[in-house]
């Protein structure tokens, strides 16, 4: 009676933790190439493209610029400020993985991430994501904080094969 008590104990626990990281942190299994690329060294940058997210006076939330444009083998520096009063966030994937994480956001909005892909940023604030874009493709950018890629804040982000 004991060891099952212990086992339906640890089954609890470990249901419970699995629970709590699901809605915790988003992670793991990027550290490697992604459909998209991969993460990039700042000294290997060839250039840098500022993003800018903000909402607008009509409620609109959007991103400046509109659209990406790349080339393949290309390292980016993307400089990305919040000048906005919400929280943003820039992610960017293949357009598949791009619904399936806005999905999951719905699911956790307080999801924090640890990709190297995307980047949370409070009101006035700023941050950078330094990428290889090792694959040509049409892929996509966008913030899933729930309700904001509805309101505007996606862009398409083009890698030509040079």
């Amino acid at each position: 009676m004991q060891k099952r008590l212990l086992i339906a104990t640890a089954f609890a626990t470990a249901l419970v933790a699995t629970s709590a990281s699901a809605g915790g942190k988003h992670g793991g299994g990027h550290e490697d190439e992604m459909a998209i690329g991969k993460a990039g060294k700042a000294a290997a940058a060839d250039r840098t493209i500022e993003i800018t997210m903000l909402e607008t006076e009509d409620g609109d939330m959007l991103f400046e610029p509109s659209k990406i444009e790349v080339k393949k083998g290309e390292t980016i520096r993307f400089v990305i400020a919040n000048d906005g009063v919400l929280e943003h966030e820039f992610v960017m994937d293949t357009p598949e993985a791009v619904q399936e994480h806005k999905l999951l956001m719905e699911k956790f909005p307080e999801m924090e991430h640890a990709d190297p892909n995307a980047i949370r940023l409070p009101a006035e604030e700023a941050g950078d994501i330094v990428w290889t874009f090792s694959k040509a493709g049409d892929f996509q950018f966008a913030c899933l904080i729930p309700g904001h890629y509805e309101m505007g804040m996606h862009g398409p982000l083009t890698v030509a094969s040079r």
